[in-house]
């Protein structure tokens, strides 16, 4: 009997030869020379995130762990959390100032940089360069020392020790990078998106609202974000700005409480006090960090 002999197969030319069913397929190796070259990155990024993420862990954990001096004394809970809740006239009521605060700053700084932003990119009018350049040059003035000359402003008009009044100056010192932002922004945008609407019969305001406002969102968002971090936090123009102690934002009804009881700190309510001020930032910051990271990139890739 003839044993039955299986031609050989044969492999077109250029073609890879493919594995045989039911084969197991090589293993894949992993580069140790991309492993070298990735490892310094890993150990930065968490080393920084460590930095940065541990202060904060930190008084979570210590604002209901139990500490002598404090309202938490036995076991875990939050004595300092109701500490903080029944400060003076109630934490709520300062929240509501800093929310209110915080809001009127974030609208008033994206009409603002919004309509300044496109006038900037899509407009040519004399002086526009030198006029673009002392909208930036305020940055280069120093924040604290315009309170005082703004105070007596503010109380010229009828705006002093109002919440109005410290959302106007939050707003004035957000508004030269908000409107270096939106401009760079608009300047990504094709402007044969606004010739086309043209086209169509739309006018400028048509352009802005219909079609370059949803471009450039990404920014916007950036840019609100911005403006809601910088006047939700912000302690120095409320401190200079407000005299009622019903009036004060958030962060100065927190540094008040540290020395309430005979100049002795309450370490417990202000941790507690600290927590409640973040949480609304990281909260934002993770909902919003996709459009965030794209409102900065909106101009890297220009042209």
């Amino acid at each position: 009997m003839t044993a039955l002999i299986e031609p050989p197969t044969t492999v077109a030319a250029g073609r890879p030869t493919e594995p045989p069913r039911g084969g197991r397929k090589a293993p894949r190796t992993t580069s140790l020379g991309g492993l070298a070259i990735q490892m310094p990155f890993w150990v930065l990024t968490a080393a920084l995130a460590v930095i940065f993420l541990y202060p904060l862990v930190w008084t979570a954990i210590s604002s209901v762990a139990p500490l002598a001096g404090t309202n938490q004394t036995d076991g875990w809970g939050l004595g300092n959390y109701i500490t903080l809740a029944n400060y003076q006239d109630g934490i709520l009521q300062y929240i509501g100032n800093s929310v209110f605060v915080s809001l009127l700053t974030v609208v008033l700084t994206l009409v603002i940089s919004l309509l300044g932003g496109y006038a900037f990119a899509r407009f040519n009018f004399r002086g526009k360069n030198a006029l673009f350049l002392a909208t930036i040059a305020i940055l280069m003035v120093p924040y604290a020392t315009l309170l005082i000359p703004l105070y007596v402003l503010l109380n010229m008009v009828g705006l002093s020790n109002s919440l109005v009044g410290v959302a106007l100056v939050l707003t004035m010192f957000q508004l030269p990078f908000s409107t270096f932002m939106m401009r760079i922004a608009f300047e990504s945008i094709p402007r044969e998106l606004d010739e086309a609407a043209m086209v169509d019969g739309c006018n400028s305001w048509t352009v802005l609202w219909k079609v370059l406002v949803p471009a450039v969102k990404p920014g916007l968002i950036t840019v609100g974000l911005f403006a809601f971090l910088a006047a939700w936090n912000d302690f120095m123009a409320p401190l200079i700005l407000i005299n009622d102690s019903t009036k004060m934002t958030l962060p100065l009804a927190v540094s008040n409480l540290r020395g309430q009881v005979q100049g002795v700190v309450d370490y417990g309510a202000t941790e507690a006090g600290v927590v409640v001020l973040a949480l609304p930032c990281i909260l934002l910051f993770l909902i919003l960090q996709r459009h965030y990271v794209r409102g900065f990139m909106s101009g890297a890739f220009k042209g």
